[in-house]
């Protein structure tokens, strides 16, 4: 049988064309070298090098053993890595779920790419949710990791760990009114149609903007409701009413809506983003690690961002 050990050397010798530097590039003497490679001719029963009192080529059974040879430890090295990976913890699935809103679209692809290098042996089950959809599947176990937004109401036996924080701007349709002023009151919102997330899907964000709107003095008149950020700004283009949404989302923009930063009694109206769990694994922990080191670099926008039209 030919060792792992023996395809090494006769890859050496073949790249190297040369018994004295492939010797010198293993860290051997040479006469045992060269006693390998003849063992491994003897073993396969045919030439691999044209040599002399040097290597001149190899043969065409040479290049064929080459190709193989280098699969083989490939294969070796590769068979090696998995496994320790797998004692680790590291190898496997991870079921991530998020939220709509733009400051995870922000974080999440770029956790992703650095994941996918560092760990690409690990499957990614990938689903967006609203809050309260995957706090039930944590607890029912079909989740691993997931980024919703705080507080969680009457929740227990599920650790959340702050990501950052954004804070909630105007959406309103591009020929609105109000859309000729710089900034607004939060008050100056008061009388118009209101589109919002359900309390039963995010009640932690939907109890912040009443909260809000009942210290500026006025109680939201909600005509619509919808689940997910992109939709709403969406009905916000189609005249359907206004809403508030991230300034992260404002800054990407989207046809039809005009942004606006919020000021006076009841603003700033935060927005935090958290990741939430019930236990952590090595390879959660591993996204997790990730997931904290690129939340450093996303940080609340500042206000020159939103440009008025």
């Amino acid at each position: 049988m030919i060792e792992l050990r023996q395809f090494r050397q006769f890859v050496a010798v073949a790249e190297e064309l040369s018994f004295r530097r492939a010797a010198e590039r293993l860290h051997m003497a040479q006469p045992p070298l060269t006693a390998a490679i003849r063992k491994i001719e003897q073993e396969l029963g045919t030439r691999l090098l044209e040599r002399s009192n040097r290597v001149r080529r190899l043969t065409e059974a040479g290049l064929i053993f080459l190709e193989e040879a280098r699969r083989a430890i490939a294969q070796a090295d590769h068979a090696i890595h998995v496994t320790r990976r797998a004692g680790e913890g590291l190898v496997g699935s991870l079921r991530i779920m998020f939220v709509g809103a733009g400051s995870a679209h922000d974080l999440l692809p770029r956790v992703l790419r650095v994941f996918r290098v560092r760990h690409a042996e690990v499957e990614l089950e990938l689903r967006q949710a609203t809050t309260a959809e995957q706090v039930a599947a944590l607890m029912a176990g079909r989740a691993d990791l997931c980024f919703v937004v705080p507080p969680l109401l009457g929740v227990e036996g599920i650790t959340t760990e702050d990501l950052f924080t954004d804070v909630l701007v105007a959406a309103l349709p591009e020929d609105h009114p109000l859309t000729q002023r710089r900034r607004l009151r939060l008050s100056d919102l008061s009388d118009e149609s209101w589109l919002l997330y359900p309390r039963r899907e995010g009640p932690g964000l939907h109890g912040r903007v009443v909260a809000a709107c009942s210290q500026a003095g006025f109680t939201p008149r909600i005509v619509q409701e919808a689940v997910q950020m992109d939709t709403i700004v969406s009905l916000v283009a189609g005249g359907l009413g206004i809403t508030l949404t991230t300034r992260s989302f404002g800054v990407e923009g989207r046809r039809g809506v005009v942004f606006r930063e919020l000021y006076g009694t009841g603003t700033p109206i935060t927005f935090e983003l958290a990741l939430a769990y019930r236990r952590m694994s090595p390879v959660a922990e591993a996204f997790a690690a990730i997931v904290h080191s690129e939340a450093k670099a996303t940080k609340s926008l500042p206000r020159t961002m939103l440009t008025p039209r």
